[in-house]
């Protein structure tokens, strides 16, 4: 009797084993990126511009993976994303941002925690090498959500972020850019608005995170300020909703609370990120305003809808492979 007692809990307890491992195995994460939405279209990419693109986002949906596959957190792996496109020079965030018409790089970044609706955000900033390390240093450090300019890198220096010459982020082709500007009024509507860039991450605890960095507007002035460290705007993440980074129009993404109004459609309506994220881009463009989303939401679906030409984009998600794309309609 004793042997058939001990074999059935023999039984019982290998039964609860194999449901917690099979539950822990269902317990989807991953990682969506973006590098910025605009005129991206394959007949103005050489190949090796495209590859370098290509190899740059795999190598950052690799790197934020790689954190939460060995069981980090999401706000992990959305700064170490997003740093790393911080210091490429290829995208409008941290090295190799546009100008203002000072002719300085003046960066804004924010980044948000699903799980407690955290949120930290700096605007202005010219001499912190990672913008989106001072957001999260501002969430977690002080009891502010925003901070801005010569503040915000005081408060940078104090707790040891590593600081640069305003040089450091400007690049030859930011430069020319910004010298044709000047020259020609007409370049001012065709230089570079977007390349902001982006990251929303679902962990395997659950939770999401989203951050958003950028260089701003080419030629922007009077200390002008768009959607990405504005939370609600250009970042969002919500545990019971979703994740949201924006690229785009700011102003436009502004007045419509883009990332706010995503999550917003979920909670309220029940509607799916697709749909959801498909009509906030649907009204941007009503206005007028040109731009994208990323989107995460708690199941681990996928949505980055955008209504320009192209938006460096991917995603890296638990049982699948990282996937890079550019252009509208692949």
């Amino acid at each position: 009797m004793k042997t058939i007692m001990k074999s059935a809990k023999l039984i019982i307890l290998f039964s609860i084993l194999v449901t917690f491992i099979s539950l822990a195995q269902d317990n989807k994460f991953g990682i969506v990126i973006h590098g910025g939405a605009g005129r991206i279209v394959k007949e103005n990419m050489t190949p090796e511009r495209e590859s370098e693109y290509t190899a740059k986002l795999k190598e950052v949906l690799e790197t934020g993976y790689k954190i939460l596959e060995r069981g980090g957190n999401a706000l992990d792996a959305v700064e170490s994303a997003i740093r790393l496109m911080e210091d490429s020079p290829l995208f409008n965030a941290g090295k190799g941002a546009v100008l203002t018409e000072k002719g300085a790089a003046e960066l804004d970044a924010s980044i948000m925690d699903g799980k407690t609706l955290s949120a930290g955000a700096a605007a202005g900033i010219k001499h912190v090498k990672n913008p989106i390390t001072l957001a999260r240093l501002v969430m977690e450090k002080s009891p502010h959500v925003m901070m801005i300019s010569s503040g915000a890198e005081e408060f940078a220096k104090q707790n040891g972020l590593e600081m640069v010459d305003n040089e450091y982020f400007i690049t030859k082709e930011r430069w020319e850019s910004y010298q044709r500007a000047i020259k020609r009024e007409e370049e001012r509507k065709k230089a570079e608005k977007h390349g902001t860039v982006g990251a929303v991450a679902l962990d395997k605890e659950g939770n999401i995170a989203a951050g958003t960095s950028t260089g701003g507007m080419m030629m922007k002035k009077f200390g002008r300020v768009g959607d990405a460290p504005i939370i609600g705007a250009g970042t969002y993440a919500n545990n019971n909703t979703c994740g949201v980074s924006a690229t785009g129009s700011g102003e436009y993404f502004i007045r419509i609370g883009v990332a706010k109004d995503i999550s917003s459609l979920i909670e309220y309506k029940g509607m799916s990120i697709k749909d959801a994220s498909e009509e906030v881009i649907k009204k941007v463009g009503n206005l007028g305003g040109s731009g994208g989303v990323i989107c995460l939401d708690k199941f681990g679906n996928v949505a980055m809808p955008f209504n320009t030409e192209g938006m460096y984009r991917g995603f890296y998600l638990s049982g699948g492979q990282p996937v890079v794309k550019m252009y509208k309609g692949n």
